[in-house]
């Protein structure tokens, strides 16, 4: 099975950028379509982005389209969240995760993000 590791985060102003990573180990992630998700204190967990096997597909929560990039280095093993334009309701802990099957059942233990306005 494949684990996974999350960097990246960490404190910036409103408008600024961050670029998370998730490092796999234990298996290629070339076999995962994998996603990005997000959970701030009191609401849900959502997903906020999503990347095919291949790279070739990629999807986003309207929150966060034009302003967030997915993207994925199989021959790495990681995968990227470019986050530009960030508003403080971006911040939450963000994980990173791997479908196998119609689920996401591997998951990073997360990074913190948090903008301040």
């Amino acid at each position: 099975q494949v684990q996974l590791e999350e960097s990246g985060g960490g404190l910036v102003q409103a408008g600024g950028s961050l670029r998370l990573s998730c490092a796999a180990s234990g298996r290629s992630i070339s076999d995962y379509f994998m996603g990005w998700f997000r959970q701030a204190p009191g609401k849900r967990r959502e997903r906020v982005a999503s990347i095919s096997f291949s790279g070739g597909t990629t999807n986003y929560a309207d929150a966060v389209k034009g302003r967030f990039a997915i993207s994925r280095d199989n021959a790495k093993n990681t995968v990227y969240l470019q986050m530009n334009s960030l508003k403080p309701e971006d911040t939450a802990v963000y994980y990173c995760a791997a479908q196998q099957g119609y689920q996401y059942g591997y998951w990073g233990q997360g990074t913190q993000v948090t903008v301040s306005p």
